[in-house]
């Protein structure tokens, strides 16, 4: 028997992460921004707890499901930590490890406009959008966080009898 708790942990699971990809892919669609390496990083991790969280609910074993739906939520827990690295890297807390956030290099000019060429367009070290100060890196982490600990809560109840 299903309790209460894991259904609904089952269900942010799976429709958590597939609102943040439709919000994300709306933002480029609709909004126009075009996502930077990092930004596709946090995505992947989405990608794969909307897989996960979905087979959760083909399978009838209980603790198998329950493994599942704590697997989605790692991986939802694992954007949002991506996210605030991103976050610090836009805030510019530390540095970015990515060609999208590096500096160009003094010397020969000519050198410096080939390595420049190299580098993609988008930077990942600053927020195309925010709100109230927090980039979309930043609202990513503090939902898929949140989520993350909330499925991990519910999925731990234990039926009240």
């Amino acid at each position: 028997m299903e309790t209460d708790g894991l259904r609904t942990a089952r269900l942010i699971a799976l429709f958590l992460p597939l609102a943040l990809i439709a919000g994300a892919l709306g933002s480029q669609v609709i909004g126009g921004l075009i996502p930077c390496e990092m930004c596709h990083w946090q995505r992947w991790p989405h990608y794969a707890a909307i897989i996960v969280a979905a087979m959760s609910f083909a399978i009838s074993h209980r603790p198998t499901r329950m493994l599942f739906v704590l697997f989605a939520a790692m991986l939802i827990a694992l954007s949002g930590a991506i996210g605030v690295f991103h976050a610090g890297v836009e805030y510019h807390w530390w540095p970015g490890i990515t060609p999208c956030t590096t500096n160009v290099a003094q010397g020969n000019p000519m050198d410096i406009l080939a390595e420049t060429l190299k580098k993609p367009l988008i930077r990942c070290d600053s927020a195309q959008w925010s709100l109230f100060g927090i980039s979309l890196a930043g609202f990513n982490a503090i939902i898929s966080l949140a989520g993350a600990v909330a499925i991990f809560a519910l999925a731990g109840r234990r039926v009240r009898r």
